[in-house]
């Protein structure tokens, strides 16, 4: 009994935000986007339990908002880490060598293509097709930083970095 309380007030807490977002739109279903894009911001990710929800507070079919959602490479379904590495593989930093970036990112965090996201809910590693930064290749954003002319040294001292906010120890 009690386990079902709990899991029901955590439940309530996490549409809290959802429901204001909504609330900030005016239930509007035309603004059906920018209400998944605050979402999104919110929760890093949107579930399907949010996706029926918004469905439903909109008075849209659910199909419809997954479709959206599903529709949009900016939008995600599945979890992401608190901290997002955005590493171009377009065909500038392909050629300057993104690659040897993206493996030891990937070393680093014990993390692959298939399995994006660190245990911990702590890092994400994404490839992205452009980031529109050709002159500053291999580039990469980090928590919305850009960071240029990267090497894979430089990529795994700014996790280090990261780790070292986060707890306080130096990595």
């Amino acid at each position: 009994m009690q386990e079902t309380l709990a899991k029901t007030k955590k439940m309530v807490a996490h549409l809290d935000a959802v429901n204001r977002i909504l609330a900030e739109n005016e239930h509007d279903r035309y603004r059906l986007i920018p209400i998944l894009q605050a979402v999104q911001e919110e929760y890093k990710y949107l579930s399907k339990d949010v996706i029926s929800y918004v469905a439903t507070s909109l008075g849209l079919p659910p199909a419809r908002v997954y479709g959206v959602a599903t529709f949009y490479a900016h939008f995600s379904l599945e979890p992401k880490g608190k901290h997002i590495f955005r590493l171009c593989d377009g065909t500038a930093c392909h050629v300057k060598k993104s690659h040897g970036i993206l493996h030891a990112l990937y070393k680093k965090l014990g993390v692959s293509a298939e399995k994006p996201t660190t245990e911990d809910m702590m890092f994400t590693v994404e490839t992205v097709s452009c980031l529109g930064a050709c002159g500053l290749a291999p580039v990469m954003v980090v928590d919305g930083a850009v960071h240029g002319q990267v090497t894979p040294d430089q990529a795994v001292k700014i996790v280090d970095e990261i780790i070292a906010a986060e707890t306080g120890v130096k990595q």
